[in-house]
C-alpha cells in the first residue's frame, strides 16, 4: 500500500481539510473532521468544476440558447458517469437524479408500493431510518436479525424468505452500516433473495463513497435491482442524490413527484407523461449538483476505490487498535480485522455520556465526532441491549439522558496524524473524567459566543 505520500496527496484533494478553528483554550488547531458518514468536505476539482461550470449554467432540456444545449449535455452524460461508476446494466437501468438517498429510497417506496398490506419488504434490524420509515404503512415489513456483534445473519435472511413463499417484492438493505462500519455481503443477498422471486435494494450511502460496487448485468443472479446513494457523502455536496434501476419499474407507474418536466403533452382529458427517468425529475434539475457530482467521480476514479478503500481500512483498523487500549472503552463492532468494513467505528466511554464526549473532543482538540443514535434508532437500541421499559422510561422521562455511541467516521484525506491526537486526548479523557467534567460544567463555552466572529476573522485559503 502506498505509504505518507499517498496520504498527503489524499489530503491536498480536499477543501478545508487544514482549516483552523477555536477551542475553549482561545487558541486555534487544525479541525479534525471525523465525521465524514454525515456528509463531506468537497474535492477541490469539485470546486473548480462549479466555478468554471457557473459562466455556462441554464436551463435543462427546454431551452433552445446555446448555454441550454451545453448544461443539458452535461446533465444527461452525469447519468453515463453514474452508470459506468457502479456497473450499471445501461441497457436496461436507468438513473434518476434526486436530492438524496433519503428522497431516492421515498421514490421508489412510492413507485412500488400501493398500500398492499399483502405486499412484503424484507428490511433488516442494522438499517437507518431512511431504509426503514418509507416502506411503513405502503406494505408489511418484516425485518431479518442481526448477532452479538451486529451483523446480518443470512440464515435468518433465508428462513425468513421461506416463511413467506414468494410474497416478498423487495428486499432492502444497507450496504454498510453507518453505525459499526460493517460492509454487508449484498450479493450473497441479491442471489438469495432471487432465488424466492424478490427484488433487493441496496441503500449504498456508506458504501459507495469507500469502495468498489458492481450492480452486474440483470443476467446475473448477483445482480442489484435498485441501488441509492448521495453525492454530499462521496465530496460533492451539492444537493444531488442517485437512484438506479430497472427502467421497467417506472413506465406504468404514476410519476410520485408531479410538474412541469415530466409530461410530453397535458390536457383537461389526459395526461401523457414522458418516458423514465424524466418523468420522475419534475421541475428544474439540479445541473449544478450533477456537474459536482461527475467531478467527484472523476476524482474517485482516478485515485482508484481499491486502493482508497485499503487506504481508509488501515486507518480505521488503526483507530479501533488503539481505542482497545484506552480503559473503559466499549467498541460496537466485530474487532476481527478479517471484518469486511468501511471507515468508521461507535464505541462508549464508561462514566461520560456520548454528547458530552463529543463536546469534549470539539472543544479541547477541534475534533469533530458524531454523538447518539446515528438515525438508525433501533439498530442502536439493539446493540446497547435496551430493553422496552429502558426504552420506556428514557422516552417518559424528558429530563433523564437517552443512551448512545460516539462515531468516528474517517474520510480518505484523514491521516494518521490526526488519529493519534484524537487517541491521545480520549485516552486523557479517559483516565482524568472528573476533571474534564469539572472543567466542561465550569467553562464560559467562548466557542460558542466568538464562534461567529471566529469563522469571518479565520483567513481563507484560495483555490488553486
Amino acid at each position: 500500500m502506498r505509504t505518507d505520500s499517498f496520504a498527503a496527496y489524499l489530503r491536498s484533494l480536499v477543501v478545508g481539510a487544514n482549516t483552523p478553528v477555536p477551542v475553549t483554550s482561545g487558541k486555534y488547531v487544525t479541525a479534525i473532521n471525523f465525521d465524514n458518514a454525515a456528509t463531506t468536505p468537497p474535492f477541490y476539482s469539485v470546486m473548480k468544476e462549479i466555478i468554471n461550470f457557473a459562466p455556462w449554467y441554464s436551463s435543462v432540456h427546454r431551452g433552445a440558447g446555446y448555454k441550454s444545449i451545453l448544461s443539458s449535455d452535461i446533465y444527461e452524460q452525469g447519468r453515463k458517469t453514474v452508470a459506468s461508476f457502479v456497473n450499471a446494466d445501461s441497457a436496461k437501468d436507468v438513473v434518476v437524479f434526486t436530492k438524496n438517498t433519503t428522497e431516492a429510497i421515498n421514490l421508489i417506496a412510492y413507485t412500488l408500493f400501493q398500500g398492499d398490506a399483502n405486499e412484503i419488504v424484507l428490511s433488516t434490524d442494522m438499517e437507518h431510518l431512511a431504509n426503514d420509515l418509507p416502506w411503513q404503512n405502503k406494505c408489511t415489513v418484516d425485518y431479518v436479525n442481526i448477532d452479538c456483534d451486529g451483523r446480518l445473519c443470512l440464515e435468518d435472511m433465508k428462513s425468513t424468505l421461506q416463511k413467506y413463499q414468494g410474497r416478498v417484492k423487495l428486499v432492502a438493505i444497507t450496504g454498510a452500516s453507518n453505525v459499526t462500519g460493517h460492509i454487508n455481503p449484498i450479493y450473497k443477498v441479491a442471489e438469495l433473495a432471487h432465488k424466492y422471486g424478490a427484488k433487493v435494494l441496496v441503500d449504498g450511502a456508506q458504501m459507495v463513497p469507500h469502495c468498489p460496487i458492481n450492480m452486474r448485468l440483470h443476467s446475473s443472479p448477483e445482480h442489484i435491482d435498485y441501488l441509492v446513494f448521495s453525492a454530499h457523502k462521496m465530496y460533492a455536496p451539492f444537493g444531488v442524490g442517485v437512484l438506479i434501476g430497472p427502467k421497467e419499474t417506472f413506465i406504468e407507474a404514476e410519476p410520485v413527484i408531479k410538474g412541469g418536466g415530466i409530461v410530453k403533452l397535458v390536457t383537461r382529458r389526459f395526461i401523457d407523461w414522458d418516458e423514465p427517468p424524466y418523468k420522475e425529475e419534475a421541475g428544474t434539475p439540479n445541473a449544478m449538483g450533477v456537474a459536482a457530482l461527475i467531478a467527484a467521480i472523476k476524482t474517485l476514479k482516478y485515485v482508484g476505490m481499491e486502493d482508497i478503500h485499503k487506504y481508509e481500512r488501515q486507518l480505521i483498523e488503526y483507530t479501533i487498535q488503539g481505542l482497545k487500549c484506552i480503559p473503559g472503552i466499549t467498541l460496537y463492532c466485530c474487532e476481527s480485522q478479517h471484518e469486511e468494513r468501511v471507515s468508521l467505528i461507535s464505541f462508549t466511554l464508561d462514566g461520560v455520556h456520548h454528547k458530552l464526549l463529543a463536546e469534549l473532543l470539539s472543544r479541547e482538540a477541534g475534533i469533530a465526532v458524531r454523538s447518539g443514535l446515528f438515525c438508525a434508532h433501533p439498530y442502536v437500541q439493539k446493540l446497547l441491549k435496551l430493553s422496552d421499559a429502558d426504552i420506556d422510561y428514557y422516552h417518559s422521562n424528558l429530563d433523564a439522558k437517552f443512551p448512545g455511541l460516539v462515531r468516528v467516521s474517517l474520510g480518505l484525506y484523514n491521516n494518521y496524524n490526526e488519529i493519534d491526537v484524537f487517541l491521545y486526548l480520549l485516552n486523557s479523557i479517559a483516565r482524568n473524567k472528573e476533571y474534564y467534567k469539572q472543567k466542561y460544567c465550569a467553562a464560559a463555552r467562548p466557542v460558542e459566543s466568538s464562534a461567529q466572529e471566529a469563522w469571518f476573522n479565520v483567513p481563507r485559503r484560495r483555490l488553486p
